[in-house]
């Protein structure tokens, strides 16, 4: 029996003098509570028209530069082939007026020519120039309209909604797609006035989420705002939620799928 006892006693006092060290070990450690920031985007159509294919759903993960949806092109395609005709009508003008110019200057010096004819010969030659430079400047309009009845995703992201669907006539202010964006990732928490001190830019932390399988995420803090403003209410801390605080951004360094827009996490910054 007063083996067992001692050896019970010894037990304790192992387990004792741990949780001591561990408390000192961990009495500089900065627990804060966040979320993963909330990033989307309402694509849409530069320009007018009726939507003639959507490629994606909701749910699927789409890659930058994919083509996400398509209006009818005919339009379009029409209108471009307009403006070149013209810009080709506004060149010959040109140099039409260019050569009459030319016969009038030398017209003018055997005293064939008026000179008032030769300076309205100057000014026709200077309002076919202008002309043609409205006409090609049309025509690049044309063809950036023509461009852009294609939409493409312009940054890695997951479709959250896809609002509209073939057949649909949308206008440049109509949102086609909610994308969620991907990356960067990071995370949004705040710190009170008497730790803001123990923080700086590119202070590493640890990223810990509630499922207990997720792994532990690293990251650099990329943003100390310079105001403080009161807590959310969404943010659950330890103290009132009136005291002020400063809001921070935690950049994660190799996101993984588990870190999913709005979900909180805990971060630890072992030095703080």
């Amino acid at each position: 029996m007063r083996i067992s006892l001692v050896v019970a006693i010894l037990i304790l006092l192992v387990i004792g003098a741990y949780i001591l060290w561990d408390g000192r070990q961990n009495s500089n450690e900065l627990i804060l509570f966040g979320n993963v920031d909330i990033r989307q985007v309402d694509l849409g159509f530069r320009v007018a028209g009726r939507v003639e294919n959507l490629y994606f759903q909701e749910g699927d993960l789409v890659r930058a530069g994919s083509l996400m949806a398509t209006l009818e092109r005919e339009p379009y395609g029409d209108e471009h082939l307009q403006t070149e005709a013209q810009a080709e009508s506004a060149k010959f003008t040109y140099e039409n007026t260019e050569k009459l110019l030319k016969r009038r200057n030398a017209l003018q010096s055997d005293g064939g020519v008026s000179q008032e004819d030769f300076q309205t010969a100057e000014t026709n030659k200077d309002v076919a120039l202008a002309a043609v430079k409205a006409a090609v400047a049309a025509v690049g309009v044309a063809k950036k309209n023509l461009t852009d009845t294609n939409l493409y995703c312009p940054t890695d992201g997951t479709v959250l909604s896809r609002v509209r669907e073939p057949g649909s006539v949308v206008s440049p202010t109509d949102p086609v797609y909610t994308l969620s964006i991907l990356s960067p990732l990071w995370i949004r928490a705040y710190v009170q006035e008497p730790d803001l001190g123990r923080i700086y830019p590119g202070m590493e932390g640890e990223v810990f989420t509630d499922t207990k399988s997720t792994p532990v995420y690293r990251g650099k803090i990329g943003f100390i705002s310079p105001v403080a403003e009161f807590t959310p209410k969404t943010v659950e801390t330890t103290s009132l939620r009136t005291d002020l605080v400063y809001r921070i951004r935690l950049y994660i360094d190799h996101p993984g799928p588990e870190l999913r827009q709005g979900m909180p996490v805990t971060i630890k910054f072992p030095n703080g």
